[in-house]
């Protein structure tokens, strides 16, 4: 029997690989591990997603995360009251991801140290996904 889990899921506005491709180089050891895409055999697929992520998967420091494309006009838009938290290992894996995701994002909080943690930073990146950094 399969045990259960917990994935979290992204729904992009026609942006969802280009995401996956910023995110695997944003993170250390970051994965792309599956990329399908739609195509006319998709039922009642509109033209404009022919050849974007129907469903894609990145492993981000073991932790599977889902993505696939929407059209632009029906994509829900990504709010702060959901974010990705990650631990970083160090202080230069810190820097780096921080680095990365606040560029053309907006830095919510940080980075800074808040009570026993070293930093810590609130980040929603240039797609509006936002991620709560932390290095202990």
């Amino acid at each position: 029997m399969a045990q259960s889990k917990i994935i979290p899921f992204l729904t992009f506005p026609e942006k969802a690989e280009e995401a996956m491709k910023f995110y695997e180089a944003s993170f250390p050891n970051a994965k792309i591990t599956r990329l399908v895409r739609y195509d006319e055999n998709v039922p009642n697929v509109s033209p404009e997603l022919i050849g974007k992520v129907l469903n894609g998967s990145l492993d981000l420091q073991g932790q599977e995360i889902l993505f696939m494309d929407m059209d632009t006009a029906n994509a829900p838009a990504f709010s702060w009251a959901m974010s990705i938290y990650v631990n970083c290992e160090d202080e230069s894996e810190f820097d780096a991801v921080f680095g990365s995701l606040s560029t053309e994002g907006t830095v919510m909080m940080g980075p800074e140290p808040v009570m026993n943690l070293r930093k810590v930073a609130w980040v929603t990146d240039k797609y509006g996904v936002t991620w709560q950094l932390i290095w202990e």
